[in-house]
């Protein structure tokens, strides 16, 4: 099929250097970026996500209530306001 369309100016780079590090053409490269990005079967081509995790030791305040202190200073950053708003 032929057909018009207008890429953006990061997707147009894109491509243009995936023509010349690959040594092939416009279309393939286009037909390859497209064929790999809409396909979700075994051609698609994703890493899976991984998330990293880091031991940050012992938490210096007590956690067990953090939803309550948060909700407390949220209310009273609300407070401030809307005092200053008067």
């Amino acid at each position: 099929m032929r057909t018009t369309v207008t890429l953006d100016p990061d997707v147009e780079l894109l491509v243009k250097n995936a023509v010349r590090e690959r040594d092939a053409s416009f279309k393939q490269v286009l037909n390859d970026g497209l064929r790999r990005g809409l396909s979700t079967g075994p051609h698609r081509a994703a890493t899976p996500f991984v998330q990293l995790t880091f031991d940050a030791g012992r938490p210096l305040v007590d956690l067990t209530k953090a939803g309550a202190l948060a909700d407390e200073v949220e209310d009273r950053e609300i407070m401030v306001k809307l005092l200053q708003a008067r």
